[in-house]
């Protein structure tokens, strides 16, 4: 029985070092690592192993968001986070490839599925680089409820930035071999880019809490009401004290 469970547990660490070498591979060599995905070169093992990684950077970055209110948001937002990035994906992820497709891409579903998979791994990446920093501020300012939220709002935003870029090079190193619709297919990708970028604001609306002010009391979901934008403004002017 010993022996059993030693070889299980050697698989298993085998198996995280393997998901944790191909998200090294994908940060130490981006072009390489794409040119993999146009040539059709081990995606599902790409696909398992980016999924695995960025779900485990996610849920630990919310873990962190979230115990700036309680353990059962910690726990909560340990579940959500990841959801989130990953139901922006499913969401939005048809509209791109069947669009795509109608204008002449030959790059197969799996393809897309993995480039986008890239692009929010390097999110998951960079959220859990700044993980000190978000703990850090969590633990020296435990009062300042909007200011931690504003903080995040940046942090989410410029990792999203990188993300974005590097999914907008992934899907102009597919269409590298068929020129046919080229220039059509770089709008249609622009142009969904906001769509995801509306769709997640949106989502990430609907499935809040992430925080939770201190004081309140914990909510699994709150009622939709008022818009992201609107909370943003509220947020900045209670820190500039207008409010």
């Amino acid at each position: 029985m010993n022996q059993e469970d030693n070889a299980l547990e050697k698989k298993t660490q085998f198996q995280g070092s393997q998901h944790f070498n191909v998200l090294l591979s994908l940060l130490r060599d981006r072009q390489g690592f794409l040119e993999e995905i146009r040539q059709e070169i081990r995606l599902q093992s790409k696909t398992n192993s980016l999924l695995v990684c960025s779900s485990i950077f996610f849920a630990i970055y919310g873990g962190i968001i979230g115990a700036s209110h309680s353990w059962m948001q910690a726990l909560t937002s340990t579940i959500k986070l990841p959801a989130f990035y990953l139901l922006s994906i499913m969401i939005c992820f048809p509209t791109l490839f069947f669009f795509n497709v109608l204008f002449g891409s030959r790059s197969s579903l799996k393809q897309h599925f993995v480039v986008l998979l890239t692009a929010v791994s390097v999110i998951s990446v960079l959220l859990f680089s700044f993980a000190p920093v978000t703990l850090f501020f969590l633990i020296t300012t435990p009062d300042s409820y909007q200011f931690f939220k504003i903080l995040n709002v940046l942090i989410f935003g410029i990792t999203g930035a990188f993300g974005v870029k590097f999914l907008y090079d992934g899907m102009q190193l597919l269409s590298q071999e068929n020129e046919t619709g080229k220039g059509t297919r770089t709008t249609i990708l622009r142009s969904w880019l906001l769509l995801y970028g509306f769709v997640g604001m949106q989502l990430g609306w609907f499935l809040r809490p992430f925080f939770g002010a201190p004081g309140t009391k914990f909510e699994l979901f709150r009622e939709v009401q008022g818009n992201f934008y609107l909370d943003i403004v509220k947020a900045v002017s209670e820190i500039l004290g207008f409010r």
